[in-house]
């Protein structure tokens, strides 16, 4: 397979900062042409791309950054626009800064880490779109089940240590009709002042409880009015949800992101790792990848397992095969993500 620096007229590297871009402009056979520090400003894009076209020995250019979701994201936005291709790249490792550290150094290091990169296997950065709003949504979903969390946890923990009513409503469910009780709930007149400073505290995390909930409705609506629009398929999939949905395809980005189905299964920690030893042949979990898309898959998987007739006449077929509950719930997250997979592409199709 070619590398990356048999197909192009040059790569240009990228280190990536908050206020300033340095950028080597290199050729293919390693060989530097130019250097170039820019603001991370349109000024600084703007100035960047007449720099290229000035530097540049052909039109076959692609450009290597660090950060592209993160301080490099303007440039990658501008360069994108401009009919560049621009590719991913990580931070150099301290066995490849021989040379010592500079933000030049830096964007030679990315320059020479793309010229050795597979032509066919390109890492380009995520999409933006819709696939982002998606993104957001879930990040503001991890923030609020969190913050719903601990609230919750207080609210127990404040019940608990509370007279026998208290400790009465610490015992079961935090329903809405049981968190509206205990939002409504006045003390007596005779209440001492930490009875009052206790039920008002219970009244104020009861109703930020509720608060939560229905910010965690309204998220999960707004993925599913995304979702549905983005690959509609993946909802009618049995165990499939919108915040599960919203995960597999934030993860799967846009079409060649993932090169094939065991590609995505790879991201998301679903692929088999080979764990043999002499006359014992078997697979392992996979420890690494996406954890999040991994946990959309175990979701779906936990679904499956206790509604989906087909999955439990696998999962009854594969005990009796003698294989472990932990094996049979490898292979069915294996399963999930090509189907998943598949999905996604016809739905880009």
């Amino acid at each position: 397979m070619p590398m990356l620096a048999d197909v192009v007229d040059a790569v240009i590297g990228g280190d990536t900062h908050r206020d300033s871009h340095a950028l080597e402009l290199t050729a293919p056979s390693g060989v530097h042409i130019a250097t170039l520090s820019i603001n991370n400003d349109e000024a600084g894009f703007a100035e960047a791309l007449a720099w290229i076209g000035e530097h540049a020995p052909g039109p076959r250019v692609v450009v290597a950054l660090e950060g592209t979701r993160s301080y490099g994201i303007g440039l990658a936005r501008a360069l994108t626009a401009a009919g560049l291709m621009v590719v991913e790249v990580e931070r150099p490792r301290r066995v490849e800064r021989r040379r010592g550290k500079s933000d030049p150094i830096d964007a030679r290091l990315a320059a020479l880490h793309a010229l050795r990169l597979d032509a066919q296997r390109l890492p380009t950065p995520r999409a933006d779109g819709d696939r982002e709003a998606l993104r957001i949504l879930l990040s503001a979903r991890r923030e609020m089940v969190a913050t719903r969390t601990r609230a919750v946890n207080r609210l127990r923990a404040l019940l608990l240590t509370g007279d026998e009513a208290d400790r009465t409503l610490s015992r079961g469910s935090l329903t809405s009709e049981r968190l509206a009780h205990i939002a409504r709930r006045r003390g007596p007149r005779d209440q001492t002042r930490e009875q009052a400073v206790r039920r008002a505290e219970a009244r104020r995390l009861a109703l930020a409880v509720r608060a939560v909930g229905r910010d965690l409705a309204d998220n999960k609506a707004q993925l599913a009015n995304l979702v549905a629009d983005l690959a509609p398929d993946l909802l009618a999939k049995h165990g499939v949800g919108p915040v599960s949905a919203a995960q597999a395809i934030v993860s799967w980005s846009h079409p060649g992101r993932c090169r094939n189905e065991a590609a995505y299964a790879a991201l998301a920690g679903a692929s088999p790792i080979p764990a043999s030893s002499g006359r014992i042949v078997r697979h392992r979990f996979n420890r690494g990848g996406d954890r999040a898309l991994n946990r959309a898959l175990h979701d779906i998987l936990l679904t499956r397992w206790r509604t989906c007739p087909r999955t439990q006449a696998y999962v009854t077929r594969r005990r009796s095969e003698g294989i472990s509950d932990p094996e049979i719930r490898r292979c069915l997250k294996r399963y999930i993500a090509r189907e998943l997979y598949r999905s996604l592409n016809m739905a880009a199709a």
